[in-house]
């Protein structure tokens, strides 16, 4: 029987940790530009879902559908494809493929169905699955999130409670290339509860990686409250990157409680300019349209971004009320012409990248050092 991987390119990492977790069960997942058969898997994002909704329902061969669409909405997805994996695949992924192989219904903890589902009792351990193998992928270090920010599906699909990959796992596989760059919900709270960070662990990581070094960049940020004159040092002593990517999201503190961020504006601003007193660049991002934003939030925003761009760059989109967060089904209110003045002006200037219109622009089209 034959799986394959519909090739979708936000969902690149995603190959790249599934094909491994396949491989090590015997299974080969073939990249393929069109559903073939026997099965073809697909991992969804709520932006790119409605791309290819019609394509799996059309599918002449068995269709799997993962990824944190598919969990937030997998009663809307099984209507639709044949299997959906809801959370975490490295386990529940080869094990419905292992059911199939030999003639069951594939009606395993994890997998739903249109009329079928039994969540799974556990979480994946990160070191029990490779981070990538024949698929070069970037290496994950964490999974899970303490905090509950309301537009947020991240502990939906992982979780509160924060799972590390141990550092002789990390190691392995980040020394393999000329560059390491990880993936994780908060860098700086690697080896930690997500919420009191362990510097020590982290320089005990950094200690361990060869060539160069990206951390708390593409494709991961940090927190912050995070930034401190020793997190930062670590990042001048030990890494490559010359830029920290964090989000402050809002530029109101009314905005920010509501939104159950866990930090305020003042410590957003000291972030960015403990950034260029260390001599890196702060890449900051925000948010505008929020559904609960005052005009008087909104021009607080303005101010926050306008403070930031001084000494760094601003990464801006616009809010998406995305499914399984609380601020599901919410609609985006719509933006002050001074917002769309000065983030115009801001982005003339070199000083902000992303779309305050589009809100599908959710990430840098370069990659930023």
């Amino acid at each position: 029987m034959q799986a394959n991987w519909r090739e979708i390119p936000a969902a690149r990492n995603s190959f790249a940790v599934l094909s491994a977790a396949c491989e090590t069960t015997g299974w080969h997942l073939r990249p393929v530009a069109q559903p073939e058969s026997d099965i073809t898997c697909y991992s969804l994002n709520s932006i790119n879902e409605v791309r290819y909704r019609d394509e799996i329902a059309n599918a002449e061969c068995i269709t799997v559908v993962g990824g944190p669409h598919a969990t937030a909405c997998w009663q809307e997805v099984a209507t639709n494809a044949d299997y959906v994996i809801v959370g975490e695949g490295e386990y529940t992924l080869p094990s419905l493929l292992a059911s199939l192989e030999a003639g069951g219904d594939g009606r395993i903890p994890g997998v739903a169905t249109v009329d079928w589902y039994e969540p799974v009792k556990s979480s994946v351990r990160l070191d029990a699955f490779p981070p990538f193998s024949e698929v070069k992928g970037y290496v994950e270090i964490s999974r899970g999130c303490p905090f509950t920010c309301g537009y947020c599906q991240t502990p939906q699909m992982f979780g509160h409670c924060m799972r590390h990959r141990s550092i002789d796992g990390i190691a392995r596989y980040a020394n393999r290339y000329g560059q390491a760059r990880f993936v994780t919900p908060n860098a700086f709270a690697y080896g930690s509860d997500g919420v009191h960070p362990r510097f020590d662990k982290i320089e005990h990581l950094l200690r361990n990686l060869s060539h160069e070094i990206f951390f708390g960049t593409f494709p991961s940020e940090v927190r912050p409250e995070f930034i401190c004159r020793e997190s930062l040092a670590l990042i001048s002593d030990y890494c490559t990157n010359t830029r920290l990517h964090f989000g402050a999201q809002s530029g109101s503190d009314a905005v920010l409680a509501r939104l159950r961020r866990g930090h305020t504006v003042a410590e957003a601003i000291r972030a960015a300019e403990l950034c260029h007193d260390a001599g890196i660049i702060p890449v900051v991002d925000f948010i505008v349209g929020f559904p609960f934003e005052t005009d008087e939030d909104q021009r607080e925003t303005i101010t926050a971004m306008q403070e930031v761009a001084r000494n760094g760059r601003i990464h801006i989109h616009r809010f998406i009320p995305l499914p399984g967060t609380p601020l599901a089904g919410a609609r985006a209110r719509s933006l002050l012409s001074e917002t769309e003045k000065v983030c115009g002006d801001l982005a003339l200037g070199g000083k902000l990248t992303g779309s305050w219109n589009e809100p599908e622009i959710r990430f840098f089209r370069r990659r930023l050092k």
